[in-house]
């Protein structure tokens, strides 16, 4: 270990109030002022665009919403499904819902705008998630620049604006990361077992990180530094505290639909439309996209043009199991191309700057006066600071993915237990999500945790610079 990464160890903080502590304040301060000017302005765009698909998906918004409705009406159960027939309402976890519908009666008001209004404000509080993630595993340095980072970000900015549950859910991750650094750092069963918990609260929201712990308790049992049944014991809890929070989703679908995830339905849709955004869709049959999908399931079944259809409805279950079938049997029969696919979208998914890669969404919008002020605002101080956050995120963009690849070459020859648990967590989305049909909103933890390596890399990286060019300077003889 150099001069440079014996830094990295993480030392107590003092808690002696001092320039140091004023300092720290005040980066935190800092960022949490730029992550509300980032996603403030951010909000004003979504706002302006919450009717364009392109930007806002109301279609499936409206799932969430008719849900919540419901629930605050008394026409149906916060978690239980009456009618097995009502394979749609089996789609989403109900965590969604029953978040919307809580926001829905707090405010008195039942829109996807006052969803955005506590959404936006809670995911610029949702920096200090990975200023803390970033302290733990390394320093306080490390995990401010990670937080300023965060702050700025088009991409988390982006989804924390909008009105959908993937920044709530990405939030709980965040915290079952944080969780599980601190319980390792301290080999801690409780914060073991709470990172679990936390895991399996995310599922209620968007079911991405069923498997996750698995990969935590393989990584634990590989890189843990304890006996053989001190590894066990951890692996099983962090497993154990997952399967509690999710095993009553499990039962509920089991029960009322027979299918074995938390959602029930949805992972033969991506699967088939995933197969149906390549190349080669027409030649195995498959399309891409919900309305497609529906017109050719409808013109299959030979039902009429006015008989009640849907993605999932009737018969949501079998069909998805079709369309699950449908799309493993090309993979199967083809696997060296789909390779090929998943490694596209895998580039596609850390694709941060220029055009984005096909069906994946939005990287986030570079914050400008024209686009996020009104026009009277457009030549005024205000219009000039959003201009210079714009092309600061522009600047991001393009380093994120080189300072995050140096933070990972940092991290592991610091602490190889810790830099594992966040490798293993970027890798899961990566693999998972490029087996289907994805977009850039559901890895958002992924794409937090890679901040916190570029914020690493941002802080270590100039005094390496100067390192070596002093190192370079003739010597006095």
């Amino acid at each position: 270990m150099n001069e440079i990464t014996s830094k990295l160890v993480h030392k107590p903080f003092s808690t002696k109030v001092g320039s140091r502590t004023i300092r720290v304040v005040l980066l935190l301060l800092v960022a949490l002022a730029i992550a509300l000017l980032v996603r403030g302005l951010t909000v004003r765009f979504i706002s302006a665009h919450l009717s364009d698909p392109a930007w806002f998906q109301s279609n499936t918004y409206a799932v969430f919403d008719k849900r919540a409705r419901e629930m605050l009406d008394g026409k149906s159960s916060i978690f239980w499904i009456d009618n097995p027939a009502e394979t749609d309402a089996a789609i989403y976890p109900p965590g969604y819902p029953l978040w919307i519908a809580f926001i829905y009666k707090l405010s008195g008001e039942r829109s996807a705008a006052s969803v955005q209004r506590v959404q936006w404000l809670l995911d610029s509080f949702s920096v200090l998630l990975i200023v803390g993630i970033g302290v733990t595993a390394y320093n306080w340095s490390a995990g401010l620049a990670s937080g300023l980072l965060a702050a700025l970000s088009p991409l988390l900015a982006l989804y924390g604006a909008t009105p959908m549950a993937d920044a709530p859910a990405s939030w709980i991750v965040l915290v079952s990361v944080w969780m599980l650094l601190w319980a390792v750092k301290r080999e801690s069963p409780g914060w073991t077992v709470a990172a679990g918990l936390t895991t399996g609260a995310s599922c209620w929201l968007r079911a991405n990180a069923l498997l996750l712990p698995l990969c935590w308790a393989l990584v634990l049992l590989l890189l843990m530094r304890v006996s053989w049944r001190r590894k066990a014991e951890f692996s099983g809890l962090l497993v154990l505290g997952m399967a509690l929070v999710v095993t009553p989703l499990l039962i509920r679908n089991a029960v009322i639909f027979r299918v074995l995830t938390p959602t029930g339905l949805g992972v033969g849709t991506n699967l088939w439309e995933g197969i149906g955004e390549t190349d080669r869709a027409a030649e195995f049959g498959a399309v891409y996209g919900d309305k497609a999908l529906m017109e050719q399931e409808r013109s299959t079944l030979m039902l009429a043009p006015d008989a009640p259809f849907s993605l999932y409805y009737p018969e949501g279950v079998r069909r998805d199991r079709e369309r699950a079938r449908k799309a493993l049997g090309v993979i199967l029969l083809h696997p060296l191309w789909y390779m090929g696919v998943m490694t596209r979208r895998t580039f596609g998914m850390l694709k941060y700057a220029g055009t984005p890669a096909p069906y994946m969404g939005s990287a986030g919008i570079n914050i400008t006066s024209s686009k996020c002020l009104p026009v009277s605002l457009q030549r005024t101080p205000a219009g000039l600071g959003s201009d210079f956050l714009g092309m600061a995120q522009s600047v991001l963009r393009w380093l994120i993915l080189p300072l995050a690849l140096y933070g990972a070459y940092l991290s592991f020859r610091v602490d190889r237990l810790l830099s594992g648990l966040i490798f293993a967590t970027v890798l899961y989305y990566l693999i998972t999500l490029s087996a289907m049909h994805s977009e850039l909103r559901y890895g958002l933890p992924m794409h937090a945790l890679l901040l916190v390596w570029a914020g690493l890399a941002s802080i270590y990286l100039p005094k390496v610079v100067l390192s070596s060019v002093s190192n370079l300077k003739p010597q006095k003889t």
